[in-house]
Order: C-alpha cells, then structure tokens, then sequence
C-alpha cells in the first residue's frame, strides 16, 4: 500500500509541474536555445457552419462540402425565414463556436454568406456566384479528408484596409488548428484567395510533389462583399462596396435588353408597311381600254370538259356477260 500511495504522489506533482505555465522572458539572446513548443490543443477554435431556410439546391451542397474540408466544424439545423440573423450567435454559443458561416438564399436562385466573429466581430456578408461543387466538377485532384490546408493569399490583400480585415477573418475560420483530434497533422492541399474585379475567387488544389505542382479538387465559388459590419451580423457599417449590383436590378436590365429587341421587330415591321407602293407599280396607258372585250350577259356559262372513263365501262361489260354466262349455265 506504501509503494502504490508513493507512485500516485509522484503522478501528482509530475502533471502539477506540467500544468503550470513557464513565463517566456521579454528579452532572449542569440545564444539562448528557445523554449519548447507544447505539444498540447491549445487552439480550440470551432466554426458553426449553417443556412437558412430557402436556399437552393447548389448552396446547400456548398455547404456540405465546406463542412466535409473544415474538421473544426460543427452544424446546427436549418434557420427558421422568421428568425433574425442575430439568432446565429445564440446557436454558436450553444455549440461553444467562436467563429460562424452563415448561408441564406433569395427567390431559390441568390446565395449569400455571413462570415462573423460570433464575440465581438465583425462580420462580413457576401455574394456567392459561379458556385461549383466537388460532384459537379470531377477533377483529378484529392486529399485526406481532415488533413490541414495551406492558405493561400494574393498580395492584393496587404493594400485595402477591408480586405485586411477579411483575410484575418479567413485564416481564423478556415486555418484548422494545430493538433486538433479530428484533423491529421499534415498539409495535402492549400486553399487559395485571390482577388480580380473586386471579388475574391476561392479555390482548392490538392499539393503533388514538393516542386509545387498543384490539382484542383473543388469547390469552386466567387465571393463578391457587400458590406463589412462592426458587430456579429449587427452593428455600424464599416466598409460598403459602391460598385455591388443586386441580382434583381442585373435580371431587370437583361429585360430591358430583350425588350429591345421586341421594339427594334415593331419598327421594322411599320417601315416595311411605310415602305409598299399605294399606286401601280408600272406605267399603264389608258387607251388600253379600247381593246377590252365586253360580254354578252344572256350568254350561257361554258361547261367544263369532262373526258370520260373507258377503262370503267369495259369493266362494266365484262360484268354483263358474267352475269348472262351465270343465267345460261344455270
């Protein structure tokens, strides 16, 4: 009994000094080895991923798929349309989430996402166009399913001071944390961000050889911002995009455009009729009219010609004389 309450004392303060934090000294000389890394899952972050009642049939595969890539996730039931969006940060909290991706559709064709830092923000609400899914595309490229991502940003990045503020926003949602439970402790593929025309392209690409060739797996989207807001899905408008067009007004323009087309038709059409002659066409001289022939209006109609059938009457004889054989004979 005396060894094993010995062994047990000796576990005891082996994990207290485990357990206790080693202050890292403000100042270290170049000679100084530094300090060991622990080992542990320190950054537990999780990102609840959900959407919105409405949404379409490409945003909610979108959705499986970014779950399926992000092991840190977690998923919650569909938002009810009456429901306002500050719910999400009720959900987040339930599930112990500090980050959230919020998907919701208009008219079963829009698709827009909510990045948000559930605590205090921001948030950010974008557009999401050309979605295309890792089943609809097909590619050659593949990785493990909760291996760790690279991220990859173009240096358009480091020049606006919203898109600063959305690439931090990306590496905490998107970056899977070190020695998480769920994920394998490697990289095989990098996600990719980079900006043209005003919007961020996102892409995944599976990593080959050490050389750098790349193979693209999928998904595919294009994010278009909208607007940055202080809070989680609330709050002061930090940053809105002047050049952002809604759906509704590029379909109203597109009909606009056709309704042209119906116009420039109508216009042809009465420069056509404007176009016919109201007169004769040739020159016609009036002593023609001496040459006419005036009808006698006693005179009988003439009766067409009617040529007659011979091959019907001989068929009729032939029928005579059976029928006279036929008496004869009985």
């Amino acid at each position: 009994m005396g060894e094993k309450s010995l062994k047990r004392a000796r576990q005891k303060s082996e994990m207290e000094t485990e357990d206790v934090d080693i202050e890292v000294p403000t100042t270290r000389g170049s000679e100084d080895e530094p300090l060991a890394k622990k080992g542990k899952w320190t950054n537990k972050t999780r990102v609840l991923v959900l959407c919105a009642r409405g949404i379409g049939h490409r945003g909610r595969h979108l959705l499986q798929d970014l779950q399926n890539m992000m092991p840190h996730s977690k998923t919650e039931s569909k938002m009810q349309k009456k429901e306002s969006l500050f719910a999400a940060n009720e959900m987040a909290e339930m599930k112990n989430c500090e980050k959230c991706l919020l998907f919701e559709g208009r008219k079963g064709k829009d698709v827009y996402m909510w990045a948000a830092n559930v605590a205090r923000g921001p948030s950010v609400k974008f557009e999401v166009e050309n979605i295309h899914t890792m089943a609809e595309l097909k590619m050659t490229g593949n990785c493990l399913r909760a291996s760790r991502p690279l991220l990859s940003f173009d240096n358009s990045f480091t020049k606006d001071a919203h898109l600063k503020l959305i690439k931090e926003l990306f590496v905490q949602i998107f970056g899977v944390p070190n020695k998480h439970p769920k994920s394998q402790p490697f990289y095989d593929h990098v996600y990719t961000f980079s900006v043209a025309d005003g919007k961020i392209w996102f892409r995944n690409f599976q990593i080959l050889d050490e050389s750098g060739s790349l193979s693209e797996i999928g998904p595919r989207m294009v994010l278009n911002p909208i607007k940055v807001f202080d809070g989680s899905f609330c709050g002061q408008t930090l940053w809105e995009n002047t050049r952002y067009i809604t759906p509704n007004s590029k379909r109203a323009m597109l009909k606009k455009l056709k309704s042209h087309k119906y116009q420039d038709r109508v216009a042809a059409q009465a420069a056509h009729q404007a176009g016919k002659p109201t007169g004769p066409t040739f020159h016609t001289d009036e002593t023609d009219v001496v040459f006419a022939t005036v009808e006698d209006p006693d005179a009988k109609p003439a009766v067409p010609y009617q040529p007659v059938n011979k091959h019907k009457k001989k068929k009729n004889k032939n029928k005579k004389r059976s029928i006279s054989a036929a008496v004869a004979s009985g």
